[in-house]
């Protein structure tokens, strides 16, 4: 039996955050934003994490002193060809501050949810924001990808 095409795991690291997303964040629907963003098969998990444990891998990982809203971490091989294989990533968001973030900035909250995962989706798979060149290009990506889901532009 083949594994499936597209996969997607959903890990809440408590009950407070399984009771509070879970049933808006279904498999279908995660995987529906996922190949907005994702046209090769995939298997990506995604873990959504209080303030404490986001603090703690942000320390971990990139050595900033500050939880983030979310984390990609690629399990693909270093420049592999992704054209033939299928993206595998870990991405966690850290709810309470994409929380604030999207009541500091007036969104909806969901809105901002689902543009972090593209963002992390994109990030997956290859695409960086480390210079001007690259991060215009991978903002105008989202805003393309999140019309296409009849959301607006995060940008503006």
């Amino acid at each position: 039996m083949s594994s499936p095409k597209y996969h997607v795991h959903t890990q809440f690291a408590s009950t407070a955050l399984e009771s509070k997303w879970g049933s808006l964040l279904t498999d279908a629907q995660l995987k529906k934003w996922i190949k907005a963003a994702c046209q090769l098969p995939f298997e990506f998990t995604l873990r959504l994490v209080n303030a404490k444990e986001g603090l703690s891998l942000n320390q971990m990982y990139r050595g900033e002193d500050h939880a983030t809203n979310i984390l990609t971490f690629s399990l693909n091989t270093p420049g592999s060809d992704l054209t033939e294989e299928k993206i595998i990533a870990d991405l966690v968001f850290c709810m309470p501050v994409i929380e604030k973030e999207a009541k500091a900035q007036g969104k909806q909250l969901m809105h901002h949810f689902i543009h972090l995962l593209i963002h992390g989706v994109l990030h997956a798979q290859g695409f960086d924001h480390e210079d001007p060149i690259e991060a215009q290009a991978m903002e105008t990506l989202e805003i393309a990808i999140l019309h296409r889901l009849k959301l607006e532009n995060p940008y503006i």
